[in-house]
């Protein structure tokens, strides 16, 4: 019986994907712990760096090392049914977990986004709100709060495809996103992570947009 093929730690998720992820993570947690409790100042605030964190992440997908471009790991019918088949390999998101990532991205921007015009109906208007009827107000504060059970459904999702690749697999997905690699076989092509100083750049142009847009135009 032939032995196993050697495996070596290979860089799969690059510095700034980890830190995207793991502060998109406290940052869900802390906009639905504040709005949970009506601390609707602190909620937008957060709302708007989460935003710039999408912006970034939209960036980075065009821009970043290989496993965070889509082009990399967003495919079609046919990807999605080798997959199924096992007749899929590579080091990043697989063909459903990039349906994930597309998922909430998506999500994610439309909460940041219909949150920008919302209202509480009491006290407290969305920085953008005043730019839009009250009808469309209301309307996008139903959508948005519509969209946070969406959110927390897509999280539990996540979690869930977690603990079933863990223990049906035994693939442990946690610990790559911490450490940034992952065992593989030496035939496994390596990648050339993107520079982390490209990633600084486009977050602060992010940042730029969004919290000099809300300066300009919010109230």
């Amino acid at each position: 019986m032939p032995n196993a093929a050697p495996s070596r730690p290979v860089p799969v998720w690059d510095l700034p994907i980890r830190l995207f992820h793991w502060a998109l993570a406290a940052m869900f947690v802390a906009l639905w712990i504040s709005g949970r409790m009506g601390k609707l100042d602190l909620h937008m605030t957060i709302g708007a760096a989460v935003l710039t964190l999408l912006l970034f992440r939209l960036a980075w997908g065009v821009l970043g090392s290989p496993t965070a471009r889509f082009a990399t790991f967003v495919g079609g019918p046919r990807r999605i049914a080798a997959y199924l088949r096992g007749e899929w390999s590579g080091l990043g998101h697989n063909p459903l977990g990039a349906l994930s990532v597309l998922a909430m991205l998506g999500l994610l921007l439309l909460q940041a986004g219909s949150g920008l015009f919302a209202t509480d109906d009491i006290a407290t208007d969305g920085p953008l709100a005043w730019l839009v009827s009250s009808k469309a107000t209301k309307q996008l504060s139903a959508l948005h709060r519509l969209g946070s059970w969406a959110a927390l459904g897509l999280v539990a999702l996540h979690l869930a495809a977690i603990a079933f690749y863990r223990i049906k697999t035994g693939e442990n997905l946690v610990r790559p996103m911490i450490v940034g690699t992952k065992p593989a076989t030496d035939e496994a092509p390596s990648q050339r992570l993107a520079s982390p100083w490209l990633a600084l750049a486009l977050l602060a142009a992010a940042a730029a947009l969004v919290f000099g847009g809300l300066a300009a135009w919010g109230r």
